[in-house]
């Protein structure tokens, strides 16, 4: 039987500096019912939206909170929904402590925005100096059942999307098209991401988790018309797209 062999000097472990990117998971609440109501409806909004993501557990916004967080249980639930927590961050002397203690590494703090966090979901901690991977283009009609996913990308529709049909990006959607189905932009918590169409008649529409749904009719001057769709205050605003 053939053995490798290895010089006395040949280093077993190798230790080099990695980026990687992390999904910051921002704790509002310490209630781990509330935390899994949310995940729930986020996967019914957007199925398949959490793919063993690695994730930081942020606590700034409950670092004030004086019931103890339970970090086995959180990290359970994270693991149930699909996301793999690695580290936490942000929290106080003692929440950090326990988060060490359930195995969790510290994270670097991040500058916090001005503005209003999306909910659960926002900021990579890190990202990755790799070039952006191509726009999905999918030209195409997108007939009802089907879903196009751009997992961290941007998407571009050339044809109809039809009442049923499904329109997933991590980024921002373009739907060159009259958009009937449904569109879902900034799937990974981007609240920057929009969705534009040339002829707005969609079944829902959501950036960064917060949707609405065509129940909440569209004025007679935006349906049908050239639109985009953008986060403001955690609200989506839909507004005529000058062409």
């Amino acid at each position: 039987m053939a053995v490798a062999t290895l010089a006395k000097n040949t280093p077993l472990l190798e230790l080099k500096s990695a980026s990687l990117t992390l999904v910051a998971v921002v704790l509002r609440t310490t209630d781990l019912a509330v935390l899994a109501q949310d995940l729930t409806e986020r996967e019914a909004i957007t199925p398949g939206v959490f793919d063993k993501d690695p994730v930081a557990i942020d606590l700034w916004r409950v670092r004030e909170c004086v019931d103890p967080i339970d970090f086995t249980s959180l990290i359970a639930l994270l693991r149930s929904h699909n996301l793999v927590p690695v580290a936490a961050r942000g929290g106080s002397a003692e929440q950090m402590t326990a988060a060490a203690a359930a195995g969790l590494a510290e994270a670097p703090d991040a500058p916090r925005p001005r503005e209003a966090a999306p909910p659960l979901l926002t900021e990579s901690i890190r990202e990755v100096q790799l070039p952006p991977p191509p726009v999905l283009v999918v030209d195409k009609p997108l007939r009802s059942g089907q879903q196009v996913y751009a997992r961290g990308r941007d998407v571009v529709v050339l044809s109809v999307v039809n009442p049923g049909a499904e329109v997933i990006a991590d980024g921002h959607i373009h739907v060159y098209a009259p958009l009937r189905g449904r569109a879902i932009a900034g799937a990974k918590g981007d609240g920057t991401a929009r969705i534009f169409t040339t002829c707005m008649q969609a079944e829902l529409l959501s950036i960064a988790g917060v949707y609405c749904t065509g129940e909440a009719a569209l004025p007679s001057h935006l349906l049908g018309k050239a639109v985009q769709v953008r986060m403001h205050d955690d609200q989506l605003v839909v507004e005529p797209l000058a062409c």
